[in-house]
């Protein structure tokens, strides 16, 4: 018995210590490119790139005010995307689209210097999430009917001529709260992750996603670290997922292989619920998502096999 509590303990400890370190890493990667981000959108030079966008969104199957929304969800979050398109006059068949692609391509700064961290480049990474979020809708987009227009109603987070102090002092407040939501995820988690290593419980929990795991092109040992994206999201997970890798106990392949799938579909709880007050269907939310992450997977994995095949060296025949 005193055993298993001095394990508890050790385990505690360290999740504690690790979670703490985690948080301070993830502060210094949010705080300054929210706070740029922020002056970005308020500085109003998005405006002055619509007219570059506008042929973008035809072949997007959106109308030209859909550029906003799309950037403000690319540069910030789902949120800040939700108030913007609550803004305008889109039908929804528009904003189911413009869902859809937040959901893929949101935070893009943020989660790429995450996922730069922890296995797959940054531009690989943006690449491949903004590739997938125009593919996805352009698809989606023969499926869905068209949708009566709507108009839009402003809320807090719209994108308009407030005062500057007013802009930052809800910046400070969102991002305040967001850190210390962070905080309330990561400390318990990383105590949990501890305690399910110190007493071998990962297989028992990781076994059960095996088919799961085989379907999306993943590898099972990767299984907590997709299970934690998938819950928490990149920004929440990124302390586990940073931490795993750091231990170098996965290939280059499988960890591309994971942030790909990842990148494409996290936090698939909270985000996609989100979209859910504007009248939005739920299987366009959900669904598109995880088949997009599964045929990026495994175009990876035959992109892998292929430059393998090319690369490995040819069998020569020696004749005695």
């Amino acid at each position: 018995m005193n055993t298993v509590s001095q394990q508890l303990k050790d385990s505690l400890f360290s999740g504690l210590k690790k979670g703490i370190s985690s948080f301070v890493w993830i502060l210094k990667i949010l705080i300054p490119i929210s706070f740029l981000t922020m002056v970005f959108v308020y500085s109003g030079w998005m405006s002055h790139l619509d007219f570059l966008l506008e042929p973008v969104m035809a072949t997007l199957s959106l109308p030209p005010e859909a550029a906003l929304p799309l950037l403000v969800g690319v540069l910030t979050g789902p949120s800040a995307g939700i108030a913007s398109m609550a803004a305008l006059p889109l039908n929804t068949e528009h904003m189911t689209l413009i869902a859809i692609f937040i959901l893929i391509s949101h935070a893009l700064i943020q989660e790429g210097v995450i996922q730069s961290q922890s296995g797959l480049p940054i531009f690989m990474a943006t690449f491949i999430r903004l590739a997938a979020s125009a593919l996805t809708i352009v698809v989606v987009a023969w499926f869905l009917p068209s949708g009566q227009s709507v108009v839009g109603v402003a809320t807090r987070m719209t994108i308009s001529h407030v005062p500057f102090p007013t802009m930052l002092g809800n910046w400070c407040v969102d991002t305040l709260f967001l850190c210390s939501k962070i905080l309330l995820i990561i400390m318990p988690l990383m105590c949990i992750l501890e305690i399910m290593k110190q007493f071998n419980l990962i297989d028992h929990i990781v076994k059960p996603l095996t088919p799961l795991l085989k379907i999306l092109g993943l590898e099972k040992k990767v299984g907590v670290l997709w299970l934690t994206a998938v819950v928490f999201g990149l920004l929440y997970g990124a302390a586990v997922i940073v931490e795993a890798t750091k231990k170098g106990n996965f290939t280059r392949e499988e960890l591309h292989q994971l942030q790909v799938s990842i990148g494409i579909n996290h936090s698939m709880l909270e985000d996609p619920a989100l979209f859910l007050s504007l009248g939005l269907s739920p299987f366009w939310l959900w669904v598109p998502r995880i088949f997009a992450a599964i045929i990026a997977v495994h175009i990876l994995k035959l992109f892998y096999r292929i430059k393998s095949s090319i690369a490995a060296p040819g069998i020569t025949i020696r004749h005695e």
